[in-house]
């Protein structure tokens, strides 16, 4: 079955896990649900997925945290209810629509007084934020032809210890096709150059299935 039916079976693994491991609640649910009904692109995370940045955020006990595209909010709800008392999400959308979303979905988890939803182009946004407290963790899941500028920008905001994470890198394998002229491919791998080059970053990457399909993500830690 696994050979002739892939999708089929990572989404039933993915259901398994989601089922024992995962505490998805109302909230989480209605986010999903809700951005679907308004027809944004199914480009959120995965529930497990959630669960990961949201680990992820507790175990570098996070206080501050930058989403480079917030979509209709749902992984922005997973990596906010991370953060203790006094912590703060800053996210950045460009689409108005999906922002409207992000920000009634955000506040049904009762979550808008932690989080920060800033509209417009995030490379216009992101210069706002250098009078902010530096950020411990940076998700950046938005148009990946910026990449790079997102990146450059990430190291800016961020200080030793910081974890930046960059999500869809793997595109269905075509990440290792150099002389393609797909920009979303160009720009991961040249987000992944940089990274590989970048003397105060460490790093990895994951090649990851499930419901979402064939993808990846690459993490990367700001050592000084």
């Amino acid at each position: 079955m696994a050979e002739t039916q892939p999708q089929q079976t990572w989404t039933a693994v993915d259901a398994y896990f989601d089922g024992l491991l995962v505490e998805e609640d109302a909230a989480l649910t209605a986010a999903a649900v809700d951005s679907e009904a308004a027809g944004l692109p199914a480009h959120q995370v995965a529930p497990n997925q959630g669960k990961l940045l949201h680990l992820l955020a507790r175990i570098r006990g996070a206080r501050t945290i930058l989403e480079i595209g917030t979509l209709g909010g749902y992984s922005t709800i997973w990596l906010a209810r991370a953060l203790p008392e006094g912590g703060r999400l800053v996210t950045l959308e460009v689409d108005e629509r999906c922002a409207d979303i992000a920000a009634a979905n955000v506040a049904r988890a009762g979550l808008d007084h932690v989080v920060d939803i800033r509209r417009g182009p995030a490379i216009d946004l992101l210069p706002q934020l250098t009078d902010l407290e530096p950020f411990d963790l940076v998700f950046i899941d938005a148009d990946k032809p910026s990449n790079p500028e997102y990146l450059a920008w990430a190291l800016k905001l961020t200080r030793p210890g910081s974890i930046i994470i960059g999500d869809n890198v793997v595109r269905d394998g075509a990440v290792v096709d150099s002389a393609g002229d797909d920009p979303r491919v160009q720009g991961v791998r040249r987000f992944t150059e940089l990274i590989a080059e970048h003397p105060r970053l460490t790093a990895t990457a994951l090649q990851t299935v499930g419901s979402k399909g064939y993808d990846g993500f690459v993490m990367a830690l700001v050592t000084e």
